[in-house]
């Protein structure tokens, strides 16, 4: 029933794409972590440590109340009706994917880059990344939404995936959790260097396993739709640690190599000059088209990862059954 239930979920993300309501789990996850922030900076004195401490209270909480909550709704309702449990199960996980919302936010940029010109197409790209877009030319803003799909493929798919496979609707929630207190205070900034690092930290761990298993299925994936297989091989296992983050070039490297192009690179953020390595070979000048490339080899890495964990997690669970009777 989980492999049915996260199923249904997938192709409610494939024919809606992520719903957008006021009381979207992501945004209630938000709403917590800012809250929760504004009151620990109240209750903790502005010191290295105690703002480490305060931030590392800060994974508990969050974690702890995202995943309560729903796995205490599950439970009730699998109790009361078990297809009612099954129903909001479903939806749950449905609203934990992000392959079509991916995928739309960046073929607005490429719609923008080809009808609209380059203005329109750094006010589309500046919606899905946190560099500064205005520095951009045509090239950048292509290779930053490259980029985009690439390093979110696993945190908008392929990681939801895998710990909703492994833990159902509530582990999803967890790892949901993490990565939007990453996204929100993982920063290394004044107010965020020591307070986010615990949420850093932890989301680093949960995403080091599939950040890998995504970087080859994005490999794979660009071989069966006829794309450079053997170089997104070659760069995944060249380039997949060139980035201060030991898991964002894992999909970049994977796709890079697969459209023989070069990502990374210097980027600025807040007006600062960032210089960071870059990810693959330059064989040709990226395009817009390497857009919808990216999203064609994201789409099969989806389907990939859904299928394998799902018969992964089947063969599991008849073995655990043979061996249980």
């Amino acid at each position: 029933m989980r492999i049915i239930s996260i199923t249904l979920a997938c192709m409610l993300d494939l024919i809606f794409g992520d719903p957008q309501f006021k009381y979207h789990p992501v945004c209630l996850i938000g709403k917590l972590i800012s809250g929760t922030e504004k009151l620990l900076f109240l209750l903790f004195p502005a010191k290295k440590r105690a703002r480490i401490l305060s931030g590392a209270v800060l994974v508990l909480v969050v974690c702890g109340v995202s995943t309560f909550v729903p796995w205490v709704i599950l439970h009730f309702l699998y109790r009361w009706k078990f297809f009612a449990g099954f129903a909001v199960e479903t939806f749950f996980c449905y609203q934990l994917l992000a392959m079509k919302s991916l995928k739309t936010e960046s073929m607005k940029v490429y719609y923008a880059l080809k009808t609209q010109g380059v203005e329109s197409a750094r006010r589309a790209v500046a919606l899905i990344v946190g560099r500064d877009t205005e520095v951009l030319d045509e090239k950048g803003i292509a290779k930053a939404a490259v980029e985009t799909v690439a390093e979110n493929a696993s945190d908008g798919v392929i990681a939801p995936l895998f710990y909703m496979m492994l833990f159902g609707g509530a582990g999803g929630f967890f790892y949901k959790a993490v990565n939007t207190m990453d996204s929100m205070v993982g920063y290394k900034n004044e107010r965020y260097e020591d307070f986010g690092r615990a949420a850093a930290k932890t989301d680093d761990v949960l995403n080091f396993l599939p950040a890998r298993i995504c970087g080859i299925f994005l490999a794979v994936s660009a071989f069966l739709l006829g794309y450079d297989g053997k170089g997104a091989f070659r760069i995944f296992f060249r380039d997949r640690k060139n980035h201060a983050s030991p898991n964002s070039a894992q999909g970049e490297a994977a796709v890079a190599g697969a459209l023989q192009v070069q990502l990374g690179g210097d980027a600025w953020y807040f007006g600062k000059l960032y210089h960071k390595l870059t990810i693959g070979d330059n064989k040709r000048d990226i395009e817009p088209e390497d857009i919808v490339r990216a999203n064609r080899i994201l789409y099969g890495c989806g389907i990939l990862g859904w299928a394998l964990f799902a018969g992964a997690y089947g063969i599991f669970w008849y073995i655990l059954q043979m061996f249980t009777r």
